[in-house]
C-alpha cells in the first residue's frame, strides 16, 4: 500500500514537473520533435505500416517493404532511459537499432526500428517514487499510478524520420557514428547527423513514432502485482498514448 508520505512525494514531483514545463507527450525511448511535411515517399511508407500493422512493422524485414530501402544499417546495441507521460524516466530500455534509408525522386526517409527490445524499472534517474508511464495520460495531472522496481517486459517500436528537400546522404559508413567510426553510445542523433546533411530534431524530424510495451504478469514479484501491464506511446496518427504499466 502507498504510504501518505510516498503519495505526497509523488504529488510534489508532478507539481514540480508542471512548474518547470516538463510534463508533455514524449516518445519512448527517445523524445522526437514531430515534423508535419508529407511527401509521396513518406506516404508510401505509412501505407506499409497500415498494411501490416504497427507491431509487425516494427519488426518487419526492411526488404519486404515497398519500395525496399536503398541502404540498411545496424543492428547497433543500445540502451536508453524511457520517459513516461509525467515527464519522469520510468524504465531503462535495451534494444538493437536498425536504420533503413529510403530514397526516391530526391526525397529521403529514414525508418528506425527498435528490435530485441526489453525494459526494466527503474531508470538510473527515475524519481524515488517512480510514476508509471501512463500516470499523467489517464487523468490530469496525475492519477496516482506508480511502478515498482524490478518490473521487466518487452517492447517493439519504430521512428519514421523525414528529411528536408535537398538533404543528401553524406556517408555510407557502417558505424552508427560515422564521424568517429564507432558504435559506442549509439543514438538516433549520432546516426542521422553523421550520415546525412541535416541535423536531427532540426532539419530531419520524426513524422511518426510508435512504441508498444508489455510486462507479463508472472507468479513472482514484482510483475505479479501489476494492475495494468500494457502501455503504448505513439504519435497522434498511430493512436497516441494508451494504457499503463502500473503496480499501484
Amino acid at each position: 500500500m502507498l504510504s501518505i508520505k510516498k503519495l505526497s512525494t509523488a504529488i510534489a514531483l508532478v507539481a514540480l514537473s508542471m512548474a518547470v514545463g516538463v510534463i508533455s507527450v514524449r516518445a519512448s525511448p527517445e523524445t522526437p520533435q514531430l515534423g508535419t511535411a508529407t511527401t509521396p515517399l513518406l506516404s508510401s511508407i505509412i501505407s506499409n505500416v497500415n498494411a501490416v500493422g504497427d507491431d509487425a512493422f516494427a519488426t518487419l524485414d526492411p526488404s519486404a517493404m515497398s519500395p525496399p530501402p536503398t541502404q540498411h544499417y545496424g543492428p547497433y546495441l543500445s540502451s536508453s532511459p524511457d520517459s513516461g507521460s509525467c515527464g519522469n524516466d520510468w524504465a531503462t530500455d535495451t534494444f538493437d537499432r536498425h536504420f533503413s534509408v529510403f530514397s526516391k525522386d530526391g526525397s529521403i526517409v529514414v525508418v528506425q526500428q527498435f528490435k530485441d527490445f526489453s525494459f526494466v524499472t527503474p531508470a538510473s534517474d527515475s524519481p524515488p517514487v517512480n510514476m508509471s508511464p501512463g500516470a499523467c495520460n489517464n487523468s490530469t495531472p496525475y492519477d496516482g499510478g506508480l511502478v515498482a522496481s524490478g518490473v521487466t517486459g518487452s517492447a517493439v517500436g519504430y521512428f519514421i524520420i523525414q528529411t528536408t528537400p535537398g538533404t543528401t546522404e553524406t556517408s555510407n559508413s557502417p558505424y552508427c557514428d560515422a564521424t568517429l567510426s564507432t558504435n559506442v553510445d549509439c543514438t538516433t542523433a549520432k546516426f542521422i547527423d553523421s550520415h546525412f546533411s541535416c541535423t536531427y530534431q532540426v532539419t530531419c524530424t520524426v513524422s511518426t513514432f510508435y512504441d508498444h510495451y508489455t510486462a507479463p504478469i508472472t507468479s513472482t514479484a514484482p510483475n505479479s502485482g501489476l494492475i495494468e501491464n500494457e502501455w503504448k506511446d505513439a504519435s497522434a496518427d498511430r493512436g497516441g498514448m494508451s494504457g499503463d504499466i502500473r503496480s499501484i
